[in-house]
């Protein structure tokens, strides 16, 4: 039992929840380290939405809505992290989700849809085509979703599929706490922020956005430069950086 009281409870809660879906066949060892190493880009970051990130979610929600197939990649972190949210960020851009995990078996995948699914989410999990150019199981898509997506929205990424999305022309829009990975760097989009707050900031653009005109989302993603969110990242952690070790060092 986690004390609400302990300075890192929303940290070890987000732990136990991965930890939780581990023995819920959800996900898997490997889950955890990535998590782990996500977790340390945002203690730099400050462990909050920066307003590059915010511009990131609003520009990602409205080039969603001009998708015409747009697509929610879900992993195993994914659906434990957020589950609720990711549903209903699914009804409010019309973006089915669908099951896509690098660690493939087809139980594991059943497991993660219908846990998704008690939070009343559309959940694609056929398996039944593949992507050109992947040998490991991200490759392994449904028909009706990924495969055919125009957009897709992929939290908690992998930079090889994401490569491979783009070269079947497809928008991706990439959650990734890492500015200078590969998935970061290939993105249209790269929201560089923690998925239990990027998600909830995605409901509430989506929300704000859904009478906007089609010009209207236009404008916002035209307006767009990941450069310069990627850009605005590195600096903010080098300056956190800086600023931690100097208040570090007085206390040395």
């Amino acid at each position: 039992m986690i004390p609400k009281d302990h300075p890192r409870y929303e940290s070890l809660m987000m732990r136990e929840r991965i930890v939780e879906g581990y023995k819920m066949g959800i996900t898997v060892l490997q889950g955890l380290i990535a998590h782990g190493r996500g977790e340390m880009f945002d203690y730099v970051l400050g462990e909050k939405s920066h307003d590059f990130a915010l511009k990131a979610e609003k520009v990602a929600v409205a080039l969603m809505m001009l998708s015409k197939r747009p697509v929610i990649s879900v992993n195993g972190n994914t659906a434990v992290l957020v589950p609720e949210e990711i549903s209903e960020l699914s009804k409010l851009l019309n973006a089915p989700l669908e099951v896509n995990v690098f660690h493939f078996s087809k139980e594991r995948v059943d497991r993660i849809k219908k846990y998704l699914e008690r939070f009343g989410a559309e959940v694609l999990a056929n398996c039944d085509a593949e992507l050109n150019g992947l040998s490991h199981g991200r490759r392994i898509v449904d028909r009706r979703g990924i495969y055919v997506a125009d957009t897709v929205l992929v939290p908690l990424e992998d930079g090889d599929r994401c490569e491979i999305l783009k070269k079947h022309g497809k928008k991706v829009i990439a959650i990734d706490l890492n500015p200078l990975s590969r998935t970061a760097m290939m993105a249209d989009v790269t929201i560089v922020d923690n998925i239990v707050r990027a998600i909830p900031n995605m409901i509430k653009f989506a929300k704000k956005l859904r009478d906007a005109s089609r010009e209207e989302l236009e404008e916002i993603v035209k307006n767009y430069d990941n450069r310069k969110t990627l850009r605005l990242a590195l600096e903010t952690i080098r300056d956190n950086l800086t600023k931690i070790a100097e208040e570090k060092l007085r206390d040395i």
